[in-house]
């Protein structure tokens, strides 16, 4: 009988303990930028208040950017929770930056039908994403990639991974499936789930880069997922390079649009917005200042153009102009790092169907007949406020004016302003009566 209830007890007690604890998940899905950064940063903080048994980062990403990249491996070389990367969905992919998270984790898992490498440097100080430029030399390219290798070699080492085949994904760009990837210890597991992951985790020891050994227990844990919260998935949205040149160019045009025609409001407001939306996702992006420059320039030609009559010349500057600042603003030949020919094309034809239509409202505007002042009054029609002999008081759309008129008026009597004085500021006026007798 003693025997059973110790049992009961014990039952008991491991029921509660392995309830109680918990592991949490967060997924990174795209990029590696300053947005997930942040996410990851904050997940890390969050396990640890929790007393969480693990931190699961499960990751799909093409890569990202180096001090993104940097940010994230020091945060986890630096947290008090143990980190798993599990390059998950089948079908996903660890490269370029993803392959230095992945090596930076703990515990590196990989789901079936997925692959890991291609980290080789390809801008001037990124091992992680960009182009080289014309100034960047091989000797300062062999720099980054050096560079590169050391840390990931270092990263290896302190998890016993390959540092061998790591050097191989810098120096050649090599790719590897899930199985390689685990017969080539580059990876710890391949598991199909969460779930399984977990199991085959429990009572693993891991050592932490403090030094302290942590035994994990995640058989039956509860598992937390936390997603990027609505300010974050928006910042991400606005990191797309697509989006950050659509929200810039529309806020330029909107407060230009403003500007040539005074009084619309909407426009400038909605440019307003853009254009600080725009600039704010620029700030995570590797960023070209010369394309920027261009793309100015090329709104200077447009402006131009209104007042130099150049025979399109002004206007055609200004495309080739726009065309290149497009193409050099991000400065990356990584796909999800520099903006779409075809977002390019849109905008190119949209800026000249935008200053057509701006030029022809301009020299409309121009030629209009002017409605307010003195001469804006000729032709105009009114009434008598105060009586005319021959000075008094008109009122006209509103307004009251001094007046003048060779015959007497009375109060309310309409009139038609015939001549405006600029000097004295007076409408010489005649009884409408009259000025029909002349008409006809």
């Amino acid at each position: 009988m003693k025997r059973v209830i110790v049992s009961l007890i014990m039952a008991f007690f491991l029921i509660n303990f392995t309830s109680a604890q918990v592991v949490h998940q967060i997924i990174v899905d795209g990029v590696i930028n300053p947005v997930a950064t942040e996410y990851i940063t904050q997940s890390i903080h969050r396990a640890e208040q929790a007393n969480a048994q693990l931190l699961i980062i499960s990751l799909d990403t093409p890569g990202g950017l180096m001090e993104s990249m940097h940010r994230i491996v020091k945060a986890i070389q630096s947290s008090r929770v143990p980190v798993a990367v599990y390059v998950s969905p089948s079908g996903a992919r660890a490269a370029s930056a993803g392959v230095f998270v992945t090596y930076a984790a703990h515990i590196a898992a990989m789901a079936p039908s997925t692959n890991i490498g291609s980290a080789h440097p390809v801008f001037g100080s990124s091992p992680t994403g960009g182009k080289p430029d014309s100034a960047m030399s091989k000797t300062m390219l062999e720099k980054v990639t050096n560079d590169a290798v050391a840390k990931i070699r270092s990263l290896a080492q302190k998890r016993g991974r390959n540092a061998d085949w790591a050097e191989k994904a810098i120096r050649q760009s090599a790719n590897i499936t899930e199985r390689e990837a685990l017969k080539m210890h580059v990876v710890d597991y391949v598991v199909p789930t969460v779930d399984s992951l977990l199991n085959v985790l429990d009572g693993k020891t891991v050592k932490l880069d403090n030094g302290e050994k942590v035994v994990l227990h995640t058989a039956g844990a509860r598992v937390e997922t936390f997603r990027m919260s609505w300010r974050q998935r928006v910042l991400d949205t606005l990191s797309n390079p697509n989006i950050a040149y659509i929200l810039l160019m529309l806020g330029i045009y909107g407060l230009l649009f403003e500007l040539y025609n005074p009084g619309t409001i909407l426009p400038g407001v909605v440019g307003g917005i853009c254009l600080i939306t725009g600039l704010y996702a620029l700030q995570t992006l590797p960023v070209n200042y010369a394309g920027v420059l261009l793309i100015i320039f090329a709104i200077i030609l447009f402006l131009l153009e209104i007042k130099i009559p150049s025979y399109g010349l002004l206007t055609i500057g200004g495309v080739i102009s726009l065309i290149m600042g497009s193409v050099m603003l991000f400065d990356s030949p990584l796909p999800f790092l520099r903006v779409s020919w075809q977002v390019i094309t849109f905008v190119v034809i949209l800026s000249v169907l935008f200053f057509v239509f701006a030029i022809g409202m301009a020299i409309k505007t121009h030629r209009k007949k002017p409605t307010t002042g003195l001469v804006g009054m000729m032709g105009e029609e009114g009434e008598v406020f105060k009586p005319l002999n021959p000075e008094g008081t008109v009122k006209i759309h509103g307004e009251f004016w001094k007046a003048v008129s060779d015959m007497p008026c009375k109060k309310g009597q309409r009139v038609k302003v015939v001549e405006a004085d600029k000097e004295t500021l007076k409408l010489k006026v005649v009884p409408i009566e009259t000025a029909k007798r002349k008409n006809s």
